[in-house]
């Protein structure tokens, strides 16, 4: 049975490690995958799906406006497809999220999405909210903060090492840029500014 999945958590916490794996073992198996990503995200490579750890994959890229529907259809019509995968999904349009969820209801495919929950403001990105409302199932992808604490949130840093609370929601970056933190010590930065 088909179903949406958001795989959700901070920055850092292997996210794209997981989506890779979970696309090997298909694959392992015989099956064929599709692989999507933020088409503005560049940071591994034009159309590619790259950990920190070293492991990467090429991708489609998906942009705000795309026809997420027509996009999967398209795939399957190619050819068999026993799962489809979705990293960077917090950059998912609403009207993109409910395009996965008849995908998923009509072309019965499987939808894995990854993405972050909330921004470094502690708001949820649009995607996000949308898979919040419409995923079937829902998995958090953990990692801890520097006390040791499960980080839940994101700090987003200037160049000093200085949090930030003000900005534009997105803002590609990674290590040098975002640290993922527990609730209090984002609290405790975020209050500070």
């Amino acid at each position: 049975m088909a179903k949406l999945y958001f795989h959700y958590s901070t920055m850092n916490a292997g996210k794209s490690t997981v989506l890779l794996q979970a696309s090997h073992n298909y694959i392992e198996r015989g099956m064929q995958t599709h692989l999507l990503t933020y088409g503005f995200d560049d940071r591994a490579g034009k159309a590619r799906i790259a950990s920190r750890i070293g492991i990467g994959a090429n991708a489609d890229t998906f942009l705000p406006g795309d026809d997420m529907y027509a996009k999967i259809s398209d795939r399957l019509n190619n050819g068999p497809c026993a799962c489809i995968f979705i990293d960077e999904a917090q950059f998912l349009e609403k009207e993109q999220v409910w395009q996965l969820a008849h995908a998923v209801d009509d072309l019965k495919v499987p939808v894995m999405c990854y993405g972050l929950r909330v921004d470094f403001r502690g708001e949820l990105f649009p995607g996000s909210a949308a898979l919040l409302a419409l995923a079937d199932e829902m998995r958090e992808v953990r990692t801890i903060c520097h006390c040791g604490k499960k980080a839940s949130m994101v700090m987003r840093m200037d160049a000093d090492g200085n949090a930030l609370k003000d900005g534009a929601q997105v803002q590609i970056g990674g290590n040098e840029t975002y640290v993922s933190v527990c609730r209090r010590h984002w609290r405790e930065a975020v209050e500070n500014v």
